[in-house]
């Protein structure tokens, strides 16, 4: 500082307030204009100091931002970031043995207090002398306070890289520059409390300058959430309190997405560190009460954001139609890392029910505010949202919660959330119905372990845990229940797409909310659904996935009609007609009135030999086996459900078809057709059905034939479809006369299917295995099927209840968690071409090519000689039925008509 200022200033310190006053107006020009023209940061904050301190207190609080404010702080702002630039260049070279720098920093350092000292005092000025402040009267000091607040906690919290290896030569500076950036910060919040705004006026300066107020406070927060709790929570609040009291004013200026966006990832922050420290609680298995301690007060942290979030939601929540998103997300994020998710820190019952019940219901709260607004829903039901694996099951939680709060909601809230998205201009998205079952099927992996969720309390009972099964089919039919009629085209849509799916418990999810429908509604809702059913599965083309779960639904829906119902059914679908066969296959007679049960049972069984001895006596075609398949499967239904009902002569008669049916099978075609692999898989479990009548020649034909087709490997549901007829010979006595055809063939099949690797092949080949030893009379085969030892083995630990290979809990979840992205693929991605390859429909024929005459002749010949060698070795198995011997001597008159065309 220059001789001639430094004399003048020594001077002006030692006046008395009363002279300060007094040669204010000749006084203070001078030292604004030494002010703006000093280049030395030491004189520039004296200067700064004296007017503050000595004749700030005298000037007119009307003109403060004239005469003072705008002319003193630009440069104050710009000499602090001056010196803020030339510390952290200078720090590079800080070492303990270069004292020149670091003595120079401290300088600079000790310099920044005094300017953040003095600004201080301009803010401590207006705040005692000032009841209520017009923005626009000081609108330079907010400003410039916060870009120095802001500019010095930035420098504190880089101030590891800043220094290096070094910090420690500079670290009680630092501490002093926070702790009076710190009262800074408090004394200005104090100011901008005292602020009042005129909301009528919209182009008012203060509403801008408070906008920019609040949105520099939300970029401190960021900087100072990892230095501060207190702090960091604290000035959230003030951000918070300021948004609502001036909200009238604000709400359409403020930049709600970024206020959201920052109380979401403040909110994550805190309940990330909540869950560490609940982990490495767990972990050490010790209760320190320090930790605790820390747990708990993070734990208040958490919910403190989590509230000021609903704070802000409720009260601008027509704004935030861009943070709909944000929001989902958040909701999804945090119950990613929560049990029972499977990504979840590993956390004691205890600080689980803490953390559920302290913060975690806050989101109930939050998504009941969210569930009225359009964006919301459009974010939570988007058609083409791809969530990753993590997210999946919050995703289907947060369904379940929309699902149980909608009830309460008016009809156009329902409307929003249960129709398609149908706004042009919005993106697709699903209904929730559908959306439900959509992100059910998504969590293979929690269904498989399964994970367990809270359960209801119920009559002073303890809570049980539920499956999220459970969870989500006791939500979904409650939801069902409510659900308002104008809506109910929507319910069916869903219920029948979900049931149609290619996912197996997406299906079965489907029915069981169908089936509480079917009983909690009317019974003429029941018997119109039965109806609609039974007309899809007649309707159906061919075999197919679709065409199983619809008739499983028919079986389990027919249970609930009323007998009058029943009666009318009858008469739209008579059993004696051939075109209602494929229904009938899927009812269980059980269901039935015994009158109409011995009625249906006599049409079905008498319609069915009908049908099958009219393929017999047909050209017996490929083609043809798929109605043929449905006449079987309803005489299966009819012996498995309403067996006692059939006379003798029916009985006889299904036994009959089904042993000569049995003799046009061969090894060739059940390899190579589905429709005769069905055909196979029917035939046998109707032969077991009658195993104690069945012919024993006919039993070694058909063991024979499972044991030849075993070692051509066939598909897994054929080697399904053996063991029924396998474990019903355990109840049987096979005479003597056929002992050494069946019992080796037996064990063979046997062990066989025991030493397949196929999981559940190998689960119900055990349990047959298991049936057939406890009732056989032919105990000396048993230990013939055990051929080898990991057999033995595998039988062994069935038997004790045993498992092959222990898993640890972690393992179990970290394998279900690898294998949930492929669980249910090859259905998710099964192609059209591919789902026309598994129909049951025989497979298509080449394209024919040109084949020379003698050659057709020669394939003509060679058929027609095949099929003569199969008769001939068919008579040697069996007698001849009595229509052979008519049809052999009308191709013998063939052969003579043959013969003269060559003459």
């Amino acid at each position: 500082m220059s001789q001639e200022r430094a004399a003048p200033l020594e001077e002006l310190r030692g006046w008395p307030e009363a002279q300060c006053r007094r040669e204010l107006p000749s006084v203070l020009p001078r030292l604004l204009s030494m002010y703006q023209h000093s280049e030395s940061w030491i004189e520039h904050v004296e200067i700064l100091k004296i007017m503050v301190e000595m004749f700030l207190p005298h000037m007119n609080h009307l003109t403060l931002e004239q005469t003072f404010f705008s002319q003193v702080l630009p440069k104050t702002v710009k000499v602090f970031d001056d010196m803020m630039y030339e510390l952290t260049c200078q720090a590079r070279g800080l070492s303990s043995q270069n004292l020149e720098i670091q003595n120079t920093l401290r300088n600079i350092l000790q310099t920044m207090v005094q300017v953040l000292g003095a600004l201080t005092g301009c803010v401590q000025h207006v705040c005692a002398t000032q009841e209520s402040v017009i923005l626009e009267n000081i609108h330079s000091l907010p400003s410039s306070v916060l870009h120095v607040i802001k500019s010095t906690f930035v420098h504190c919290k880089n101030s590891e890289a800043v220094y290096s290896g070094c910090l420690h030569l500079v670290s009680d500076l630092l501490q002093a520059l926070f702790k009076e950036a710190y009262s800074l910060q408090k004394q200005l919040m104090e100011l901008l409390d005292m602020v009042c705004m005129d909301p009528s006026v919209d182009e008012n300066d203060d509403i801008l300058n408070m906008v920019i107020v609040i949105h520099t406070l939300l970029d401190i927060c960021s900087v100072i959430s990892s230095m501060d709790q207190a702090f960091h929570a604290n000035t959230w609040k003030f951000i918070i309190k300021q948004s609502l009291k001036h909200q009238s004013a604000l709400k359409s200026r403020l930049k709600h997405k970024d206020v959201i966006t920052s109380l979401c990832e403040d909110i994550l922050s805190s309940f990330h560190s909540c869950l560490q420290l609940a982990e490495q609680m767990t972990q050490s298995n010790v209760q320190d009460n320090t930790d605790y301690r820390l747990f708990q007060k993070t734990l208040k942290l958490c919910r403190f954001f989590a509230n000021s979030l609903l704070h802000y939601t409720k009260e601008f929540l027509p704004f935030l139609s861009d943070s709909c998103g944000t929001l989902h997300q958040l909701y999804l994020q945090l119950h990613s890392k929560f049990p029972p998710s499977l990504y979840a820190a590993s956390i004691s019952k205890a600080q689980q029910e803490e953390i559920a019940g302290a913060f975690l219901v806050t989101l109930d709260t939050l998504v009941s505010q969210l569930l009225t607004v359009q964006p919301f829903a459009q974010a939570v039901l988007d058609n083409k949202s791809d969530l990753p694996c993590e997210l999946q099951l919050p995703q289907c939680l947060l369904l379940v919660v929309v699902m149980e709060k909608l009830p309460s909601q008016p009809e156009d809230v329902q409307a929003l959330w249960c129709t398609e998205g149908q706004v042009p201009e919005a993106a697709a998205r699903r209904s929730l119905l559908t959306a439900i079952f959509h992100s059910f099927e998504q969590c293979s992996g929690e269904l498989s372990l399964p994970v367990h969720l809270q359960g209801v309390q119920r009559k002073g009972k303890a809570e049980v845990a539920v499956t999220l099964y459970q969870h989500v089919c006791v939500h979904l039919c409650a939801f069902i229940a409510s659900f308002h009629p104008s809506l109910f085209p929507e319910l069916d849509a869903a219920l029948l797409n979900a049931v149609l799916s290619a996912n197996l418990i997406t299906s079965l999810l489907a029915m069981d909310a169908w089936c509480f429908l079917a009983r909690y509604g009317t019974a003429e809702l029941c018997a119109y659904h039965v109806t609609i059913v039974a007309h899809l599965v007649k309707s159906c083309p061919g075999e197919c996935h679709q065409l199983i779960n619809l008739s499983v639904l028919l079986k389990r829906l027919f249970f609930f009609m009323a007998p009058p119902h029943q009666v009318e059914f009858v008469q739209k679908f008579p059993p004696k007609e051939a075109e209602n066969v494929p229904v009938w296959q899927c009812i269980s007679f059980q269901a039935l009135s015994t009158d109409l049960r011995r009625q249906a049972v006599h049409e079905v069984a008498t319609v069915g030999v009908a049908e099958c001895k009219k393929w017999l006596g047909s050209n017996h075609t490929l083609g043809e086996l798929s109605s043929l398949n449905a006449v079987l499967s309803a005489l299966l239904a009819v012996c498995n459900s309403a067996g006692e009902t059939l006379d003798i002569g029916q009985q006889t008669a299904i036994m009959e078809v089904g042993s000569q049916l049995w003799a046009f099978l061969n090894i060739k075609q059940v390899i190579d057709q589905p429709c005769v692999q069905q055909t196979f898989s029917l035939l046998l479990p109707l032969l077991g059905f009658f195993i104690q009548t069945l012919d024993p020649q006919l039993i070694s034909q058909v063991v024979t034939l499972q044991t030849s087709l075993l070692k051509s490997e066939p598909p897994d549901h054929v080697r399904l479809a053996m063991l029924d007829f396998v474990s019903s010979l355990g109840k049987l006595f096979i005479p003597q006369a056929v002992q050494d055809k069946i019992l080796p063939s037996l064990s063979c099949i046997l062990g066989l299917l025991l030493a397949d690797r196929n999981w559940l092949l190998e689960q119900h080949t055990l349990e047959a295995f298991t049936q057939f030893a406890e009732g056989t009379n032919h105990e000396e085969i048993v230990p013939q099927c055990l051929s080898s030892e990991e057999t033995r083995n595998k039988v062994v630990s069935f038997l004790e209840k045993t498992r092959f290979v222990e898993e640890t809990e972690a393992a179990k979840v970290e394998r279900v968690k690898q294998e949930k992205d492929i669980f249910w693929e090859p259905f998710a991605n099964m192609t059209a071409e591919a789902a026309k390859g598994s129909s049951s429909e025989p497979c298509a024929k080449r394209a024919r090519q040109e084949v020379p005459l003698e050659e057709e002749h020669r394939e003509a010949l060679r058929v027609a000689a095949g099929a003569l060698q199969t008769t001939e070795s068919l008579l040697q198995k069996a007698p001849a039925p009595a229509w052979l011997l008519v049809e052999v001597e009308t191709l013998q008159e063939r052969i003579e008509k043959v013969k003269r065309m060559l003459g």
